[in-house]
């Protein structure tokens, strides 16, 4: 799928000011350059054109609140003083993968004074001598590249930590749904308790009723032989 037809599709029937996220990975560029993409997208903060193919930045339309741009697994090789002039307030570079062979390829990305963090991997340049300081040295802007700082520190991963959180927002959640499960099993015993308390009252209506039964019947028997004692004196005395 060739990029205009992508960025179509990723619209969703949105208007380009509506967009702030923009991934379109994998599909194919029109002879190595960027297609379909304007200055429209006035919002967009994070665009995405991982393995597209592009040989050139050059027709990137003027993004001002761009943060984050991959440019991972293409063909550049060159043009980046662009960038500094269309996304100038960039904080997130990704140039991975790419046909970067030397420092002076970087050099224009000094102009992008909130650069902090910048990736390389699998590029030529990484090979030279002393790589990592002379990045430093040329870009001073810098936090962290190729995923770490000056000290060899990992950079936060901020997907991560974002994951981590929501995970974190759901056991809360959890936690909630339990208390209310265990405030229900509270309540419950009392109820089971006043429940077996009305069943023991019963019960012991129950046994007085049995023994009041009990105590009847020994007293009619107990007036029964009364009566047939009596019944054998009056016939003795006749």
């Amino acid at each position: 799928m060739d990029m205009k037809k992508r960025i179509h599709l990723e619209l969703r029937n949105r208007t380009p000011s509506d967009v702030k996220e923009l991934v379109l990975d994998n599909c194919r560029s029109n002879e190595g350059k960027i297609e379909g993409l304007t200055d429209e997208f006035e919002e967009l903060e994070f665009l995405s054109t991982i393995n597209v193919g592009l040989t050139s930045v050059a027709n990137l339309p003027k993004l001002n609140k761009l943060k984050k741009l991959e440019l991972s697994d293409n063909r550049i090789s060159g043009g980046l003083e662009v960038l500094s002039e269309k996304c100038p307030n960039l904080t997130h570079l990704n140039l991975s993968g790419n046909k970067i062979k030397d420092l002076s390829t970087i050099e224009p990305l000094k102009k992008l004074e909130s650069l902090k963090n910048l990736d390389l991997f699998n590029c030529e340049v990484t090979n030279l001598n002393d790589y990592r300081d002379n990045v430093f040295k040329l870009l001073p802007q810098l936090t962290f590249l190729d995923g770490y700082d000056k000290d060899d520190k990992e950079a936060p991963d901020s997907d991560a930590e974002a994951y981590v959180e929501g995970l974190d927002d759901d056991d809360d959640e959890d936690d909630d749904e339990v208390d209310e499960e265990d405030y229900d099993e509270d309540a419950a015993p009392g109820d089971d308790d006043e429940e077996d308390g009305e069943e023991d009252d019963e019960d012991e209506d129950g046994e007085e009723g049995e023994d009041d039964d009990d105590v009847s019947g020994e007293a009619k028997e107990e007036d029964e032989l009364n009566d047939g004692e009596v019944d054998d004196d009056d016939d003795e005395g006749k």
